[in-house]
């Protein structure tokens, strides 16, 4: 990859890690925002659903014209709304208002994510593509190793509002750097192919089998993860016995090593294939699923976050290794509304999967959750059938 190339990656890894914050930081937060406004599992699990959701709705809506457009262009729109969205979130004082605010900042959020593997796609050759995903993925580690961490530390000694209020102060700063170094990317746009149905992005799917396909593969792994990630705070808190202080160490571990692994896969995808890495972490996932949905109360420490190690690790070779091979399955024409709608069907896919689990996982009198290990198994179930399917998905020809 060429320099010019590598400064966009790292520049779209800044936005990410602000994106990906402001979706991730409402999991760990999980016991301090139930106490703060009592609320139930259930409850809890539709406060994380309701961005997911929006986004999906939202980003299927922009599939319709985002290849009309300078992606910079939509790129600044989205996060612009993203950041008010979050803001939102910092001054809402009731669990309603929380709520519309998490709906307003999915609504940007979904369309942000997709311009994001946009641009990637469209910058990055496909023979590149997975190291390019490592660079993307790895803003998901640095949320874990910082942010998450930072935004928990000030929630817990300062107020649950915080977090947020950090996010868009970063994001405003993304937003400079954006104006600055992002070129503008109009490369994709072609008048001749642009046709007159707005329907055209979902024709061409329902055309090829093969993006039918790598929609399914990405609904189905995005599913298997985010029905068990909910209710895990609350689970090792509650269940387990882990102290909330120590919560914030499974994402500062897990996010550390994918930091370091992530460029090492990229790279071995790129080199050996991106199906068989892919097909790797997604068989080695399915341990640490098992393993973390069944922990014996008392686990010490050591063992915890051993286990949540390994599924951080495991789970983010095998998305950056998914969203390569989804990402090639179009050509640049067609990539925006493509992505758009891929990332319509992940947002929509984790809304529904925390739904799910929400509604298996009940709560006990005595406060215990109940059959999360039934949403371990889900998640395995929904795995091994990424990895079957995942074996049919061919790359488009560049």
């Amino acid at each position: 990859m060429t320099k010019d190339q590598k400064v966009i990656l790292y520049l779209l890894a800044c936005v990410q890690f602000t994106n990906i914050m402001d979706f991730m930081i409402m999991m760990p937060m999980g016991p301090i925002i139930m106490k703060e406004f009592s609320l139930t599992a259930r409850e809890y699990s539709f406060l994380v659903s309701a961005y997911s959701i929006s986004a999906g709705v939202c980003g299927f809506i922009a599939a319709f014209f985002v290849d009309k457009f300078d992606r910079k262009n939509v790129l600044t729109i989205a996060y612009i709304g993203l950041l008010i969205g979050t803001f939102a979130c910092a001054v809402a004082p009731t669990y309603t208002m929380l709520m519309m605010a998490r709906i307003v900042a999915g609504v940007f959020g979904g369309v942000l994510g997709s311009q994001v593997i946009a641009i990637v796609g469209d910058t990055i050759s496909y023979q590149y593509r997975a190291e390019g995903m490592a660079i993307i993925m790895a803003a998901f580690s640095t949320a874990s190793v910082l942010g998450v961490p930072l935004g928990l530390y000030l929630a817990s000694s300062i107020s649950w509002h915080i977090p947020f209020v950090f996010i868009v102060v970063v994001g405003f700063v993304n937003l400079l750097l954006i104006y600055r170094y992002l070129p503008n990317l109009t490369s994709h746009i072609n008048t001749s192919l642009i046709k007159p149905s707005p329907f055209a992005v979902l024709t061409n799917i329902a055309k090829d089998s093969n993006q039918i396909k790598a929609l399914c593969l990405s609904v189905i792994v995005i599913f298997g993860h985010f029905c068990t990630i909910p209710s895990l705070s609350p689970y090792l808190t509650i269940n387990v016995g882990m102290s909330v202080d120590n919560v914030s160490l499974i994402y500062l571990i897990g996010g550390a090593v994918t930091i370091v692994s992530a460029r090492v896969v990229g790279k071995l995808a790129d080199k050996k294939g991106k199906y068989l890495i892919f097909a790797i972490c997604g068989t080695l996932f399915l341990i640490p699923v098992y393993l973390m949905t069944n922990l014996y109360t008392g686990a010490s420490l050591v063992v915890i976050l051993s286990i949540t190690t390994m599924f951080f690790l495991f789970a983010n070779g095998r998305t950056l290794t998914m969203q390569a091979i989804v990402s090639g399955v179009v050509d640049n024409e067609q990539r925006g509304g493509f992505t758009s709608i891929n990332s319509s069907v992940l947002q929509l896919g984790s809304g529904a999967a925390s739904f799910v689990g929400g509604l298996i996982v009940q709560k006990a009198s005595d406060g215990k959750l109940l059959h999360y290990e039934w949403v371990g198994y889900l998640s395995i179930a929904f795995m091994i059938v990424g990895i079957v399917l995942g074996k049919y998905i061919k790359p488009y020809k560049e």
